[in-house]
C-alpha cells in the first residue's frame, strides 16, 4: 500500500525520497497487520473488540515519536501538536483515549454523549462498503450515558486534547434541555464540546439545524457556558442546501461560538457507488463524502471568514485529502473510516505527506495553508 501515490488535484506527486528518513515502518506495520487480522470480523465485532483491546492493553502500545513543530497550531485555545484527530464515534464512551494518543493523533473526540444510557438501532448497524472504501452506519447514538463517561475522564490524565461530542437521547421530551445537561457536566472536562445535531440516524434530530431551533439551542449553550472558556463547536450535515447553510452561518455569528465540525455523514447516495448493498439506510461516510463535504467545509469558511475555526471531516484517506481540507478552510481534520482500510498506521502518513506538502508549497508551518485555496 503505498499512500504517496496520492496527489492535490493539479499538483506533482510526491515521491519518498522527499520525505526523509522513516523511523516508525515496524509499528505502523504491526498495527496495520492487526487491523487487517480484525477486518476478518464482522464491523460492529470488530469495532468493539478493537476498543476493548486499546482499553485494556493500551498500556503496552509503543509511543508515537514527537511531532515535527511545523505540525503545531494553536486553535480554540490550545496548542495542537499536530492537526489530525480521531472523529467521534470509535471512542464513545471515552474507554481507550489514553491509548488512542499513542497512535499519533493530537485530538480525539469522544462520544456521541447523551444524557441517559441508550443502546442504538437494533438489528445490524455498521455495513463496510468494500468497493467504495466506505462504511454505512445507523448506530443511533448508542453510548454508556454522560455520568460514566464524567468519570472515565475524571480518572485519566490526558496525553492530548479531548473532544467531546453530546447529543439528545432519542425518546427525549425535551432534546434541546439534554444538549444543556449533557454540556454542564461534561464541559468541564473537555478541551472542546462538540454539539452534535446532524447525524442522520436519530430520527428528527437534523431539524435541529433549522434557523429557530438552532438558535434556542445555541443560546441555551451558551448561557450554560457562562464563564468557562470551553470552546463549542457544532457539527453539521453535508446535506444541507445554500440557504440553510446561510442561516447557520448567521446563528453561528450571532451565538459567539467559536465555530463548525463540516461534516457528519450523508444520507446521499452518489452515483458512483459501486458497493451491492449501498442503498442501505444509514449515514455513508469514506472516501465518497470527500467532495461533498469538502466543498461544504470551503463554503463555510467563505461565509464566515478567518476567525472562525473549522474542522473538517469526511473522506479523509491521505495526506492529500487532509492537505486539501487545510487548504479549503480547516485548521483541524479528523479521520475514521480510513483506519478500517489503511490501518492506524495512516496517521503517521498523513504526518508525513503533510510536511512534504508545507515544504513544496513553501509554508513554514500548518497554520500558513489553512484556507490558502479560499478567496477572501
Amino acid at each position: 500500500m503505498n499512500m504517496f501515490t496520492e496527489v492535490v488535484p493539479g499538483t506533482a506527486e510526491l515521491s519518498l525520497s522527499q520525505h526523509g528518513r522513516f523511523s516508525g515502518f515496524r509499528s505502523e506495520i504491526m498495527m496495520d497487520l492487526a487491523v487487517a487480522l480484525l477486518r476478518l470480523l464482522p464491523p460492529e465485532p470488530a469495532h468493539h473488540t478493537t476498543v476493548w483491546l486499546a482499553s485494556n492493553f493500551g498500556y503496552f502500545l509503543p509511543r508515537a515519536k514527537e511531532d515535527d513543530p511545523r505540525l503545531g497550531i494553536e486553535v480554540l485555545g490550545h496548542r495542537f501538536a499536530n492537526p489530525i484527530g480521531l472523529a467521534a464515534g470509535f471512542d464513545k464512551n471515552a474507554s481507550a483515549y489514553h491509548a488512542l494518543f499513542k497512535m499519533g493523533f493530537g485530538h480525539i473526540e469522544c462520544g456521541t454523549v447523551t444524557p441517559y444510557p441508550q443502546k442504538g438501532n437494533p438489528g445490524t448497524r455498521i455495513l463496510r462498503l468494500r468497493e467504495d472504501s466506505a462504511v454505512l452506519n445507523r448506530m443511533g447514538f448508542n453510548n454508556d450515558g454522560m455520568e460514566v463517561v464524567a468519570s472515565r475522564l475524571f480518572r485519566h490524565i490526558h496525553d492530548g486534547i479531548i473532544g467531546i461530542n453530546i447529543g439528545a437521547n432519542r425518546d427525549s421530551g425535551d432534546r434541546i434541555d439534554d444538549y444543556r445537561a449533557a454540556f454542564t457536566l461534561l464541559a468541564p472536562l473537555a478541551g472542546y464540546v462538540a454539539v452534535n445535531v446532524s447525524s442522520p440516524n436519530t430520527p428528527r434530530l437534523r431539524k435541529l439545524q433549522s434557523c429557530e431551533a438552532l438558535h434556542v439551542l445555541l443560546e441555551t449553550l451558551v448561557k450554560a457556558r457562562g464563564d468557562m472558556k470551553v470552546p463549542l463547536l457544532l457539527k453539521i450535515a453535508p446535506d444541507l442546501e445554500e440557504a440553510e447553510l446561510d442561516d447557520i452561518a448567521a446563528e453561528v455569528a450571532a451565538a459567539g461560538i467559536e465555530g463548525l465540525i463540516v461534516s457528519n455523514t450523508t444520507e446521499a447516495r452518489p452515483s458512483s457507488l459501486k458497493s451491492p448493498r449501498s442503498g442501505e439506510s444509514g449515514g455513508l461516510s469514506g472516501t465518497p463524502l470527500f467532495r461533498m463535504s469538502t466543498d461544504v467545509l470551503r463554503g463555510m469558511r467563505v461565509r464566515l471568514g478567518p476567525k472562525y475555526i473549522l474542522i473538517g471531516v469526511g473522506g479523509v484517506n491521505s495526506g492529500a485529502t487532509a492537505y486539501e481540507k487545510i487548504r479549503a478552510g480547516a485548521s483541524l481534520v479528523q479521520i475514521y473510516t480510513a483506519l478500517i482500510y489503511h490501518g492506524p498506521g495512516l496517521v503517521a502518513r498523513i504526518k508525513r505527506d503533510l510536511l512534504a506538502y508545507l515544504e513544496r508549497d513553501g509554508f513554514s508551518c500548518i497554520a500558513d495553508a489553512v484556507g490558502a485555496d479560499v478567496k477572501p
